[in-house]
């Protein structure tokens, strides 16, 4: 095969803002939830409130998430949620590196 006719490798479909570890942790845990709060998001993933906040902003800015802030009582709560955009990216992402995993499971041995 040529280069003109040779397919891209799987690897160059993946999608940096959702890749990165952080961020797909966010996606795949908002996505089984459907909508979920920013302190046990905190706590799944092991971060900082600031090192969160940081990652959901990429996210908010690409229109992968949306958030919510509201109050549950009197306490001040944030909620985010998976936008189609996001259910979409997520999927192409899995796909991806399925395609990379099948690769790799192929040549093994």
């Amino acid at each position: 095969m040529t280069a003109e006719t040779e397919p891209s490798h799987p690897v160059t479909g993946l999608d940096d803002v959702v890749h990165q570890r952080v961020r797909l942790g966010i996606l795949t845990i908002a996505h089984e939830a459907r909508r979920v709060e920013f302190g046990y998001l905190r706590g799944q993933l092991q971060l900082t409130a600031g090192n969160l906040s940081q990652h959901l902003g990429v996210l908010e800015t690409a229109g992968l998430i949306d958030v919510e802030k509201g109050y549950e009582g009197k306490r001040g709560r944030t909620w985010i949620t998976l936008t189609a955009a996001g259910r979409t990216a997520l999927a192409e992402e899995i796909a991806r590196l399925k395609l990379l995993i099948a690769r790799v499971e192929t040549t093994d041995g």
